[in-house]
């Protein structure tokens, strides 16, 4: 018997793929989940990668004989629905957490989306922003806030 490529319903984290793979290479599953994180911060390919293996490898114990394009459809599907399901969970838990966290949340997206906006059509007094500099600072910012917050109880 031939070992057949399917994505994980036992070790999957978002749609199966890194398990899925794993077990087919016999690699542990940690490491091409790593593999992915790697090429999706040197130049983003991971992610694209793992949504076209996704759409592609037909889930563990579902049946392939189909089409492809009937193969495509139920993983775009499920793609779908996972995205529903997470954006619901996003949005329980700002609303449990706090009421306002949907607000700062949505603040700083419109915030951070103007100045890249700005950043990308040229406006020359935007030059002082710098991608590689923006991400430590706000991530030093968020750190700083969450502690603050904790040393205060909240």
């Amino acid at each position: 018997m031939t070992n057949r490529l399917f994505r994980s319903r036992s070790n999957s984290i978002l749609g199966g793929v890194c398990a899925g793979l794993g077990n087919y290479f016999g690699l542990d599953p940690t490491i091409v989940r790593l593999f992915f994180v790697v090429f999706t911060l040197v130049n983003g390919v991971g992610i694209l990668a793992y949504f076209v293996l996704w759409l592609v490898i037909p889930l563990e114990g579902v049946e392939t004989t189909g089409s492809f394009e009937e193969n495509l459809r139920q993983g775009a599907d499920e793609i779908a629905a996972r995205a529903r399901s997470l954006g619901q969970e996003v949005q329980s838990i700002s609303v449990r957490r706090e009421q306002q966290t949907g607000l700062y949340l949505g603040v700083a997206l419109l915030v951070l989306g103007g100045v890249f906006l700005l950043r990308n059509l040229g406006v020359s007094w935007m030059r002082w922003f710098d991608s590689e500099l923006i991400w430590p600072a706000l991530l030093i910012l968020a750190g700083a806030w969450i502690l603050v917050r904790r040393a205060r109880g909240d």
